[in-house]
């Protein structure tokens, strides 16, 4: 078991009140556009894919997503 904290009654000083700096729930979703599409891949890539994603905790095919955006952001750059 865990050891009960002991609280003491002692005074806590100053107080700062600082003003909330975080984003509104709303916020912190980012909806992108995109399109739905198949695309047939090797069983060695998706599960490279999948690999990397649970290491990171996300989702394959967002990695995918974001490989692809990287690349045609690279390549878009350079004409």
């Amino acid at each position: 078991m865990k050891k009960k904290i002991k609280y003491s009654d002692e005074k806590m000083g100053e107080v700062e009140v600082i003003k909330d700096f975080l984003p509104k729930p709303e916020e912190l979703v980012f909806k992108e556009n995109t399109v739905k599409i198949t695309l047939n891949l090797s069983k060695s890539s998706i599960a490279f894919f999948k690999g990397i994603a649970r290491k990171h905790g996300s989702q394959y095919q967002k990695v995918i997503r974001n490989l692809l955006d990287n690349y045609t952001s690279h390549y878009s750059e350079q004409k």
